[in-house]
């Protein structure tokens, strides 16, 4: 009702969550899409909720830690998802299969099996960073049966952000 509602009067609203491993660009992301700045941030214990527009699209984004022992939690945060971002870190190749299982996992539960899955690959401005296609092997996306959308970004500069909201509006459901 609420995406009907909004929809009437030209606005869509989406209620996304988003994770990722810690130290992937998760808070950066958000206050780029929420400031158009970058500030200094902090690991996030628990959770930040903003707001971002684009485009008459208005998403709730929910920004949940992801250190290992905050992990756990993240399925209190699933009910009423209609999208998620799942961030990784381009240039932490060490963690990449430790990513691969803590995104099947939130994608194996029930709470999450109709979302649209748009993967950012942050940090692609570093040096030797890992390219997307790299990632989208990594983390085994091909065998998604739902809609994704791997999108190379930086949350220095907000290259690729755009582009992977205007993805997820379009495939939100």
């Amino acid at each position: 009702m609420g995406s009907a509602f909004g929809s009437i009067f030209g606005r869509k609203r989406y209620r996304i969550l988003m994770l990722g491993l810690d130290n992937a660009g998760k808070t950066s992301i958000l206050s780029r899409l929420h400031l158009n700045e970058m500030r200094s941030t902090v690991p996030t214990i628990g959770f930040t909720v903003e707001s971002v527009t684009l485009d008459h699209v208005q998403f709730t984004v929910w920004d949940v830690g992801g250190q290992d022992k905050i992990r756990p939690l993240w399925r209190h945060y699933y009910t009423g998802s209609q999208g998620l971002i799942f961030v990784v870190d381009s240039s932490d190749y060490e963690r990449l299969d430790e990513a691969r299982r803590e995104l099947e996992r939130v994608l194996i539960d029930r709470e999450m099996r109709n979302v649209s899955v748009l993967v950012l690959c942050n940090k692609q401005d570093m040096p030797n960073s890992i390219q997307p296609d790299e990632i989208r092997q990594a983390l085994h996306l091909d065998n998604l049966t739902r809609p994704y959308a791997i999108v190379p970004c930086s949350a220095l500069n907000g290259t690729g952000l755009d582009e992977g909201l205007k993805w997820l509006s379009k495939h939100c459901k």
